[in-house]
């Protein structure tokens, strides 16, 4: 196998063997906690501008499984300690090295991935390069910066997705980065799922008449999307509204709220979560760097959840305009589905404003 490199813009250097397309990438390097959903995480759009670094040390074992596949692979770079060249799995269709190459993502395996995830976890999210050599150009490493996810991410056109059974309700779904697996819960509860493209002027979304609205996750720093921020403002109070992941954070800026950048995010299917007004701690699947300062909100908004590990912002409350937002991910795939339930308090808004 052909020799390769992690350079941190911190100067550590980790030298391994090229996996993937055979190029270099720069990214923004993060470290991903789930021992299961490598496919979930390499297919996750929110990861676009990354180098994922997965803790657990065995990665492909049950190979590639396109029915997983949560979206198109947006990850710059791929970091494993050990990959496995001969999976092991009846639903497999092929091994995780090839799938890398198709979609020229480049990786590197055989390095520390302990001794990395403690670094970043110490010193913070950095900069990184996987590279051929071990001195590459560090002022472009030290420069790079994720900007322009969204764009890159988003649908290229509008399309309707049928709801599974009876149809129920009409949710415009506004993809900034949405896993498959959103649309998915709503569609198997009767809802017909109108997607948007992040571009979306919101005058066009509210002339569909959707029985409610949507906000998926997505990648980047969320207060750079200026422009989805000023749709929001025009659709929130007009339709109950619901906002995962960036559709949250989106959603507090709309509202005059801020955000800030975590350590290190939280990326992974084994995230705490507590219920501020209740006894009940879940186990979320998550995958941010930024998060809502709730403090920000007051008088404007309730603090619905809170991350049992660090304290930061994971769910806000709206009744006055009729919408919510969790920072986690309800649809958990992968990962756990004990907060599925929010899609059914999603349908409930709906059917007393259908009433009302």
């Amino acid at each position: 196998m052909k020799k390769a490199y992690l350079v941190l813009s911190n100067g550590t250097v980790f030298e391994g063997y090229k996996i993937g397309a055979d190029t270099e990438a720069i990214g923004e390097v993060v470290f991903a906690t789930g021992m299961v959903g490598y496919l979930e995480t390499l297919t996750d759009p929110s990861y676009a501008g990354q180098i994922v670094v997965q803790t657990f040390p065995l990665i492909g074992n049950y190979g590639v499984i396109p029915p997983d596949f949560e979206g198109r692979c947006a990850v710059k770079g791929y970091v494993v300690r050990s990959l496995c060249d001969a999976p092991s799995n009846f639903r497999s269709e092929g091994r995780l090295d090839a799938f890398l190459k198709a979609n020229r993502v480049c990786g590197i395996c055989g390095i520390d991935t302990r001794r990395l995830t403690k670094i970043l976890r110490e010193q913070g999210v950095m900069n990184g390069m996987i590279s051929d050599s071990p001195t590459p150009p560090m002022r472009d490493v030290a420069a790079y910066r994720v900007e322009g996810v969204v764009a890159q991410v988003t649908s290229p056109a509008a399309q309707e997705l049928p709801a599974q059974g009876p149809e129920k309700y009409r949710v415009a779904l506004v993809d900034y980065g949405a896993k498959k697996s959103i649309a998915q819960c709503l569609q198997k509860r009767g809802c017909r799922v109108l997607t948007f493209p992040a571009g979306t002027p919101g005058e066009e979304i509210l002339l569909a008449n959707p029985d409610g609205i949507m906000l998926s996750n997505g990648p980047g720093d969320p207060a750079e999307n200026v422009f989805e921020i000023e749709q929001i403002k025009k659709m929130i109070g007009k339709k109950p509204l619901f906002g995962i992941c960036l559709g949250h954070q989106l959603t507090a800026l709309a509202l005059g709220g801020q955000t800030l950048k975590l350590k290190y995010g939280h990326h992974g299917v084994n995230q705490p979560v507590k219920e501020v007004c209740g006894s009940r701690t879940y186990i979320t699947s998550q995958n941010h760097g930024y998060a809502v300062v709730a403090g920000s909100l007051a008088g404007v908004g309730e603090e619905s959840f809170v991350n049992a590990n660090d304290g930061s912002c994971e769910g806000m409350d709206y009744p006055g305009l009729h919408a919510f937002t969790v920072q986690f991910h309800p649809e958990a795939n992968g990962g756990p589905h004990d907060t599925e339930f929010l899609f059914d308090r999603f349908l409930d808004m709906m059917e007393r404003g259908k009433n009302a």
